[in-house]
């Protein structure tokens, strides 16, 4: 794994999400999941968990917002549509793309384990940096990040 405190890295994060954030310390904290923080004894507010919280329900926000601009008005084909671009699968497959896990700052045992080559982590992960920009930028900066990695139309 490369280290993830190395700027030049964090800048490939960046250029990979097409957001640069103002604040380096949300994403340090967006790529820092809970047994690493953990185990250097960092304080709570150090790991990605609650990012990831707030970047689930931010994502939904910015993806509903997209499809309503695209013309879609029946609630039915929203929640349909939103189900079909905002899950676990779909999530993972945008970490993927950017090859996410190489700049998330894992527990020894995560790393062991390989732990984002399977389940629900890597979905996490994305969320996790989706929260950090969201407190860094707002909806906006989101909104950017999403459509940057192609889950959401340029508009």
């Amino acid at each position: 794994m490369p280290d993830t405190t190395d700027s030049k890295n964090l800048e490939k994060l960046e250029s990979a999400i097409g957001y640069t954030f103002k604040s380096q310390d949300l994403l340090e904290r967006a790529i820092t999941r809970l047994a690493y923080a953990k185990e250097r004894g960092l304080p709570d507010e150090a790991h990605m968990d609650a990012l990831a919280t707030l970047g689930d329900a931010v994502i939904d926000v910015v993806v509903i917002s997209s499809l309503l601009r695209d013309g879609e008005y029946d609630k039915g084909i929203i929640s349909t549509k939103k189900m079909n671009l905002v899950n676990m699968s779909e999530l993972r497959r945008l970490a993927e793309s950017i090859s996410l896990w190489e700049y998330v700052r894992w527990g020894r045992g995560e790393e062991i384990q390989h732990v984002w080559t399977s389940g629900r982590v890597l979905a996490e992960c994305i969320e996790g940096v989706c929260g950090a920009v969201y407190l860094d930028c707002g909806v906006d900066g989101v909104e950017v990040v999403l459509q940057a990695l192609g889950l959401i139309k340029k508009i």
